[in-house]
Parts: structure tokens; C-alpha cells; sequence
């Protein structure tokens, strides 16, 4: 067995696929109107964004009765600081929560949670 993708639910399947082709500087693979995917250059599993009209964005951090998140993705980064600015450039909001002082939490267009972090020495 072989892990090929995660899948992230949204109503615009086109347009997160941009943000993280662009975040990632990744190519998109396959552009379907419900269905959008990009691939790791490097080989390794990929993204894919599915139409999903119900899709409703995760509360971060979430509270009882609150959408909760499914899982998120980590994102490494050289520079914190740059990492940040550049996924706020591209459309990402910076989550009022923030529960590390070396990681830093975004929301994407979505709404899905996401992490930018860098490698301790």
C-alpha cells in the first residue's frame, strides 16, 4: 500500500488547490471542476481538493457543539517570519490561537487549520 494523497474538502476545490500549489510551489496534476489535485515534485504523496457544497470551516482551537477539524498539515519552513508572511500574502488568516512559540498556526481560504514550523537545530 502506498499513501498517494490527502484529500481536503472545500467548496472551491480550484482555488485551495492554487493557495497550496503556490504556498508549496507545487504543479496542479489533474483540474476537474469537483475535483483538483497537485503533486509533490519530490515524489512523495500529493493534495487533492474535492467539491463538497456542505463544507463548513473548522473552529480553531474548537469549543463544544463547534465544527471540529479533521486533521491538518504541517508545513516546514526555513524562516517562520517569511513562511507567515508569504501564506498570509496568498490568502491563509493568522489563527488567533497560537500554542507554540515555534510553530505558528494559519487558517487557508477554507478555513482548514494549518501549521508553518521550523526544524530546531
Amino acid at each position: 500500500m502506498k499513501l498517494t494523497a490527502t484529500v481536503l474538502d472545500t467548496t472551491d476545490p480550484k482555488g485551495l488547490a492554487l493557495f497550496y500549489g503556490a504556498l508549496l510551489g507545487w504543479e496542479i496534476a489533474t483540474d476537474e471542476e469537483e475535483w483538483v489535485t497537485l503533486r509533490d515534485p519530490a515524489g512523495g504523496a500529493g493534495l487533492a481538493f474535492q467539491t463538497e457544497p456542505a463544507h463548513r470551516p473548522p473552529v480553531w482551537p474548537a469549543a463544544e457543539g463547534d465544527q471540529r477539524m479533521m486533521m491538518h498539515l504541517d508545513v516546514e519552513v526555513t524562516d517562520l517570519a517569511a513562511g507567515v508572511a508569504r501564506a498570509l500574502e496568498l490568502g491563509a488568516v493568522l489563527a488567533e490561537h497560537q500554542p507554540q512559540a515555534d510553530v505558528r498556526v494559519l487558517l487557508d481560504p477554507a478555513g482548514h487549520p494549518f501549521c508553518l514550523w521550523v526544524p530546531r537545530a
